[in-house]
């Protein structure tokens, strides 16, 4: 398959009812959100809630769609989610060495790739939404 000439991915702040955020542990960027890219004829949405599934076992509910962060020189959006943990259980995956849920500022502490932290602190600040950052 050709490389896309644009990339779009969904990715995810998952918050469960203690109020904790759910990160996984990538083996290239270290703790993030769950996310990835869109498949062709899937939503959004649909991403969102599969990437999630797919890199840590557990199931969501997409609250809000909160906003873009377009890397411009490489052609990329990135889109994100806010959601609410309804189910599943903790796994791991070839994409996730490991995955949990952390209290919100201790997440946010784990997160060091690039502004991926900034995504996050987006996403949970309400009065910003929604947002469109080019990078």
């Amino acid at each position: 398959m050709a490389t896309p000439k644009h990339i779009v991915s969904a990715a995810t702040i998952v918050i469960n009812d203690k109020n904790e955020m759910l990160l996984i542990k990538g083996p290239r960027r270290g703790w993030e959100m769950p996310g990835g890219q869109v498949e062709e004829g899937e939503s959004l949405k649909e991403a969102a809630i599969r990437e999630t599934k797919e890199e840590s076992g557990i199931d969501v509910e997409v609250e809000k769609f909160c906003g873009v962060f377009q890397n411009v020189k490489g052609s990329i959006c990135n889109t994100l989610f806010l959601c609410k943990a309804i189910g599943g259980e903790i796994t791991t995956s070839s994409e996730s060495l490991e995955v949990g849920f952390f209290p919100i500022n201790k997440a946010l502490e784990m997160v060091e790739w690039g502004n991926f932290r900034q995504r996050i602190e987006y996403t949970l600040n309400e009065s910003l939404h929604p947002f469109y950052i080019e990078f």
